[in-house]
């Protein structure tokens, strides 16, 4: 029978990248997006063009009731990428509102709670399953006005190993791939060539990601030999985390 992948938020960048690497290893992938049909259109076509194949299913997944016709949509499920993106206000606490600071955190816990709980039902049936929460470095970090990115991030972080505890005794594994810095279309606006340059310089390979680079570990947790691993942050940075200022 054929194995099915869901990626949330699959219309570009790591979700993009994830779900052609999956549809590569033989998964037929739900790519779930929000807005930007023509982008995930293109996504389709590339993996169809390649040989796999792909449906476009168009949710918001912090909308429980999308939520619910998404799961529906997949009928089968054996992998899922928690991928989709709440875009962060970045603002010292001082200058930040209450409303944006909730609106990054309860949206980023509600693009994984609807999805994840209505995935494990599905996953509990068959005893199997792999869930696969996509989250930052920055979870970790102290970054000019970063309150809201980095509070939403840990409690991402936090939700996804407590979802690993309930899941495990239904041989399903549950872990998170931690990007660094990523060249992506979300973060071209932060990217000038400075920055890209400080950011080479700040890692052990000399250069930024590529959306490929996060969506291998990603495809390698969710398909690789990671079955007797959950719980775990895997963390890509290019060996960002280990140099000391330079």
């Amino acid at each position: 029978m054929e194995k099915v992948a869901l990626v949330t938020g699959a219309g570009r960048g790591i979700g993009a990248a994830a779900a052609r690497e999956l549809a590569a290893r033989g998964y037929h992938v739900i790519l779930n997006y929000r807005r930007d049909e023509a982008a995930v259109k293109a996504v389709a076509g590339a993996i169809e063009e390649a040989g796999g194949t792909a449906e476009p299913v168009r949710a918001d997944v912090t909308e429980p009731r999308q939520a619910e016709d998404l799961i529906a949509a997949c009928r089968r499920l054996d992998v899922l990428v928690c991928n989709a993106n709440i875009q962060p206000p970045f603002a010292a606490l001082a200058e930040m509102t209450w409303e944006d600071f909730a609106g990054k955190v309860t949206g980023e816990l509600a693009a994984v709670f609807h999805v994840s709980k209505l995935a494990l039902a599905l996953m509990r049936e068959r005893r199997r399953g792999r869930i696969v929460y996509v989250s930052s470095v920055a979870a970790g970090l102290v970054r000019p006005g970063g309150v809201a990115h980095t509070s939403a991030k840990a409690a991402l972080e936090a939700f996804a190993q407590q979802v690993a505890g309930e899941a495990g005794p239904y041989g399903i594994t549950v872990n998170i791939v931690a990007p660094g810095a990523v060249r992506t279309d979300a973060s071209a606006g932060l990217r000038t060539p400075e920055v890209e340059a400080a950011l080479g310089r700040r890692s052990v390979l000399g250069r930024m990601l590529e959306p490929e680079d996060v969506a291998a570990v990603i495809a390698a947790v969710a398909d690789g030999g990671f079955h007797a691993v959950t719980g775990a942050r895997v963390t890509v940075d290019a060996g960002h985390g280990i140099l000391i200022d330079r």
